[in-house]
């Protein structure tokens, strides 16, 4: 395996670059430092917020594309690269259908910030380790002044057996992804990680020959078939290593960092 041609780097960040506590391992940043100097591109690709993805990579954020919220927010030292945003009039739909599934709490996820109608102590504490910006309103079917990136469910009694039950039917129009054991993400059907990576390909003229991805579950999946060389860490969902070319160690195991690694020496 040689690594001389890659010219893209993409992660996803919670069970993949960051660890069990949400941490960053501090080998990271010298073996980042590497990557810049071989004109290597980073992207942080996740599920979380831009605002929270830039504070957790703040040391370096003017240096990494972040394609957050899934993919259908891509931004580059607050330029906007891509925006794919979801319908109001159907994320009105999905509002409805959450307040019949117990232990779930819906979450708008606006460009502006997040939206949410619950403050109970155990939900916010989840939502603050993804969302940096949020405000707690009366009626989330009252929010008309942002533009919808995702709609998503926090649901503690596990997302993909009590929420995504409820949320399957909408496969054929909408991307529907179990991101976490208690993360269910709803967003336009041409947002996904995958759909980053051809935007970020098509800019910079990079192929899938030259594009290195790591990801851990299953709203990653789009993310691993736009590279040939796909990681699926090995605490990844069954159903990423089926599709992943690779194996890295574990998030806890500082997977990606070592594989960073073998690209600069």
């Amino acid at each position: 395996m040689t690594f001389s041609d890659i010219r893209l780097v993409a992660t996803d960040m919670d069970g993949t670059l960051l660890n069990s506590k949400h941490e960053i391992h501090e080998s990271f940043f010298p073996v980042f430092r590497k990557l810049k100097d071989h004109g290597i591109i980073f992207v942080a690709a996740s599920g979380r917020q831009y605002f929270n993805l830039a504070k957790t990579l703040d040391a370096v954020k003017d240096e990494v594309i972040f394609a957050a919220e899934n993919g259908s927010y891509v931004v580059f030292r607050d330029e906007e690269i891509h925006i794919q945003a979801i319908d109001p009039e159907i994320t009105r739909e999905l509002i409805l259908i959450s307040r019949k599934i117990k232990n779930t709490y819906p979450i708008i996820c606006g460009k502006k910030k997040a939206y949410v109608e619950n403050d109970d102590e155990e939900f916010i504490n989840h939502l603050k380790l993804y969302f940096e910006r949020y405000e707690v309103v009366n009626d989330l079917l009252e929010i008309t002044d942002d533009q919808f990136l995702k709609f998503t469910l926090c649901d503690l009694a596990g997302s993909e057996v009590n929420s995504y039950p409820h949320y399957k039917k909408y496969e054929q129009d909408l991307q529907v992804k179990v991101s976490g054991p208690i993360w269910l993400d709803i967003s336009h059907k041409k947002a996904n990680k995958g759909r980053a990576m051809e935007v970020l390909q098509e800019k910079f003229k990079v192929t899938a020959e030259q594009t290195m991805v790591f990801g851990d579950y299953l709203n990653d999946l789009e993310m691993l078939e736009k590279a040939h060389y796909s990681y699926a860490m090995a605490n990844a969902h069954p159903d990423i290593k089926k599709i992943a070319r690779f194996i890295a160690k574990s998030n806890d195991e500082n997977g990606v960092v070592e594989i960073l690694s073998e690209i600069t020496e």
